[in-house]
């Protein structure tokens, strides 16, 4: 499996960030061809300040080659382009072979 990380930094308003994120990004990259499943989780620090990063998304195709056709298809090309419409902060994307899922 291959995992497309993408890291949400802290948006000028987290209010209008959830909105947008769930309401319409969400379901533009629901659409990436390939794509097995995604997993969306809100940061938090350990020690209770205010954490760089805001949001973790993880999206999980069968291979990099995979990952790279959903990027390349006309869904992925609209779901990058939303990005700038709400990730005020700035986003930083990783791609990663799975090397270990579970510790069952």
């Amino acid at each position: 499996m291959y995992r497309l990380t993408v890291l949400y930094n802290q948006p000028t308003d987290p209010a209008a960030f959830d909105e947008y994120y769930f309401n319409t990004h969400i379901p533009l990259a629901s659409k990436l061809p390939g794509l097995r499943s995604v997993s969306v989780s809100k940061s938090e620090s350990l020690d209770g300040s205010t954490p760089d990063i805001y949001l973790i998304t993880t999206l999980d195709f069968d291979s990099k080659e995979a990952l790279g056709a959903g990027l390349g298809s006309e869904a992925g090309k609209a779901t990058a382009a939303d990005v700038a419409n709400f990730a005020t902060g700035g986003v930083t994307m990783l791609g990663a072979e799975v090397v270990v899922e579970n510790f069952s």
